[in-house]
């Protein structure tokens, strides 16, 4: 694990000595990337979970407008998260600290594959509406969001040992 940890800082240590060079100054180096996904994360996030499951306990037009909320938002969180993940990957190589090693990085890394699938199964239109996939997404979903609330507590502890 060590070794590939160091292959991909190796891999990633031009784009970083890039950044470097923009004299970026330290604390935004340090603590950008938690400000922006704390955010992304406990705003977007609260307000994607919210939309819904409140999309499926209303009904008729509270509901659509519930979930039409909910897939303007989704799709934007998830970029937002994606693009954070590389940043924050990138930030620790900024930085001079290891990838693979702590365990915000393995719940970021859990928590964009559990996103990934429910954006699969909203893409498949949960496979002709089915309830179950509905069901499903709304409890990876539901999941993902708890998994990110632990990343944060992760990412914050993380933070504060470098």
């Amino acid at each position: 694990m060590l070794e590939l940890s160091q292959s991909l800082s190796q891999w990633l240590e031009p784009i970083a000595t890039w950044f470097r060079s923009m004299n970026i100054p330290e604390p935004i180096v340090h603590w950008g990337h938690p400000l922006m996904m704390g955010i992304v994360v406990f705003v977007m996030g609260s307000v994607v979970g919210l939309t819904g499951w409140r999309g499926r306990q209303l009904g008729g037009a509270e509901a659509a407008k519930s979930w039409a909320d909910h897939k303007k938002i989704a799709p934007l969180m998830f970029l937002f998260i994606a693009l954070g993940y590389t940043g924050g990957v990138l930030s620790l190589v900024m930085q001079q600290q290891p990838i693979l090693q702590s365990p915000h990085f393995w719940t970021g890394s859990a928590a964009i594959v559990l996103l990934t699938v429910n954006a699969l199964l909203a893409a498949v239109r949960f496979g002709k509406n089915k309830t179950a996939l509905r069901t499903t997404h709304a409890y990876v979903g539901s999941a993902a969001l708890c998994l990110l609330f632990l990343h944060a507590i992760f990412g914050l502890k993380l933070g504060l040992s470098i």
